[in-house]
């Protein structure tokens, strides 16, 4: 068979070069991967008529690539009828041990399509020199929003609590609404990032580290130390029968509070069989007693909760702004819980928390407190039970929640008004009336407007109907596009509330493939070619190509089943990205 014969007849070479450039974005390869030897002679073998182009070709194609799906989601973004969300972010690029060099701005924007599906797109991933001043963010952000055109469209931002941040979104607040683009004067504008708090608040609940934890944390490094004391380990696992199972034990890295609920959870684990080795290795001082692992199991439950509602608050696939403001209810009912137990350590731990949450969530967010009444299993019934609890009955707190999802239900019936009048024209069109029957138009109108007739909106229709079981599974986007019809304005109002981020999760996730795209070895790239390959790669693949270079929580610690006796290096995977953090 010649080697032609290898090659489809149908063979495009446009095709072929745009895939092989696609290739090189999802999988981070560098523009002279084209000029290896060995890939030129692979492809020769292939068809000695395929000519691989080289390196500044392909670079050049890589920009261009990035023009032409730039200019496709700017038609996106300006063809979408609600509104956009913002998450944004600073990242500092380490190209070697020592040095840290170029900043960069990952900006990223939430929003749902016509068919009612949510989306985020990286927007911006661009050089951002010092200083990280809030004037400095105000002027680029307000530029990058400019630039796209999504300036009149825009809801909210979403940011951690850098102290830039506070200062940078009064700026950009306050030249968004000299140009009245902003609904309500931008009274939800600013969304705090939620993931960022909770960590906020565990982390000082984890200052005072009880000493059982910390013997955990010896037990691993022991274990670890030498191929021996492995080996020792895994016949005390044999011999409790676990084996088995492919769960880790995993070594935490101490500065992340969750990768050190997953080491908790792991010795939890292999309880039995540290046990097992206290007994047959005098040298082996540090295991837990028996009140000790008592005390692990509460802290590891306790922990446990913050670590689901953290790993909740991140997702980017569903809506989240929802699934705030009954989470947050529970950790502080769990946070009093343990300010309540007999327990020092888990008083001190509720103590240290409580002190954290007063500072940021003892009054909850507006606008989160509105996506829940926006929640079909919930409605405002919910809202006012978590306040009647917290405040008491009738408090002005719970009035003032619902007197701005009052409030926000006119801005939106003033602004999408039509809709209602063009649903009424499509049923009297499609009825092909009579002019006859324009006669009884006076008696239409006498009968809407007769003092007898109590008139409800959208939002008093929806408030009154009974809510969904508060357990079904349900998608919220997908209720409320079934209910467009029933709801004109109401569903366009919740499209947008539900769409919120509340964390920044989607713009941090951006630069664990950053690190890749930027590293020791690429340390020369351009800040405009390292945008393209980073966004056009998030362009083109979509969720997939993130999660298949994402630093999940995991990657934090270390399996010491997978290190050998010449690899203890601890804390290595330091340098990774925490989606908590």
């Amino acid at each position: 068979m010649s080697s032609s014969g290898l090659r489809s007849p149908q063979f495009d070479y446009v095709k072929f070069r745009d895939l092989l450039i696609e290739a090189i974005i999802k999988h981070n390869l560098p523009f002279s991967f084209v000029e290896y030897e060995g890939i030129r002679a692979l492809f020769a073998y292939v068809s000695p008529d395929i000519k691989l182009p080289c390196r500044n070709t392909v670079k050049a194609c890589v920009l261009r690539m990035f023009k032409s799906e730039r200019q496709k989601l700017h038609t996106l973004l300006s063809s979408i009828q609600g509104r956009i969300f913002l998450t944004s972010d600073l990242w500092t690029s380490c190209t070697n041990t020592s040095v840290c060099t170029d900043g960069y701005l990952a900006l990223t924007a939430h929003f749902v399509d016509q068919d009612w599906r949510l989306h985020k797109r990286i927007i911006n991933f661009c050089h951002m020199p010092p200083p990280h001043s809030g004037v400095a963010l105000s002027e680029k952000i307000n530029a990058l929003i400019t630039e796209w055109g999504i300036e009149k469209k825009l809801f909210s931002i979403t940011l951690d609590n850098a102290s830039a941040n506070t200062s940078f979104v009064e700026i950009l607040t306050n030249q968004l609404n000299f140009r009245g683009l902003l609904l309500m004067s931008g009274k939800f504008f600013h969304v705090r990032c939620c993931a960022h708090i909770l960590n906020l608040i565990v982390q000082d609940g984890l200052k005072e580290i009880d000493s059982s934890v910390i013997k955990i944390r010896e037990c691993i490094k022991y274990i670890k130390g030498s191929e021996g004391r492995k080996q020792k380990f895994y016949e005390c696992v044999a011999q409790v029968g676990i084996m088995g199972s492919k769960k880790g034990l995993r070594q935490d890295v101490p500065t992340r509070w969750n990768s050190t609920y997953i080491m908790l959870e792991s010795a939890l684990f292999y309880r039995r069989a540290f046990i097992n080795l206290g007994l047959s290795d005098s040298n082996f001082s540090s295991c837990p007693s028996p009140q000790e692992w008592i005390k692990l199991e509460k802290i590891t439950k306790f922990l446990g909760y913050f670590y689901d509602v953290t790993c909740l608050f991140s997702g980017t696939k569903y809506p989240t702004s929802n699934l705030f403001f009954p989470k947050v209810f529970i950790v502080q009912h769990q946070i009093k819980a343990a300010m309540e137990d007999n327990d020092g350590f888990m008083n001190k731990m509720g103590t240290n928390m409580n002190m954290k949450f007063e500072k940021y969530w003892s009054e909850y967010s507006l606008i989160l407190a509105i996506a829940i009444i926006l929640d079909p299993r919930y409605k405002l019934h919910f809202v006012e039970w978590a306040y009647t609890k917290l405040h008491g009955k009738d408090s002005e707190e719970f009035k003032y929640v619902r007197d701005t999802l009052t409030s926000l239900f006119d801005v939106y019936s003033e602004h999408l008004s039509h809709l209602v009048t063009s649903n009424y024209g499509m049923n009297e069109t499609a009825s092909h009336t009579e002019d006859g029957d324009t006669i009884f138009e006076d008696f239409d109108n006498s009968y809407k407007n007769g003092p007898s007739t109590s008139r409800k909106n959208e939002l008093h229709k929806y408030l009154d109907e009974e809510r969904l079981d508060r357990k079904q599974d349900i998608d919220v986007l997908s209720w409320w596009q079934m209910e467009h019809f029933h709801y004109p304005i109401l569903s366009n109002l919740a499209r947008d509330v539900l769409t919120i981020p509340i964390s920044t999760v989607a713009s941090e996730s951006a630069f664990s493939v950053g690190g890749r795209v930027l590293d020791q070895y690429r340390s020369s790239l351009l800040p405009e070619i390292v945008q393209a390959l980073l966004c056009t790669r998030d362009w083109l693949f979509g969720k997939g190509a993130m999660e298949e270079e994402n630093a999940n929580v995991e990657s934090l610690t270390e399996d010491i089943f997978k290190l050998t006796c010449q690899d203890t290096r601890s804390g290595q995977s330091s340098n990774s990205i925490s989606l908590e953090d």
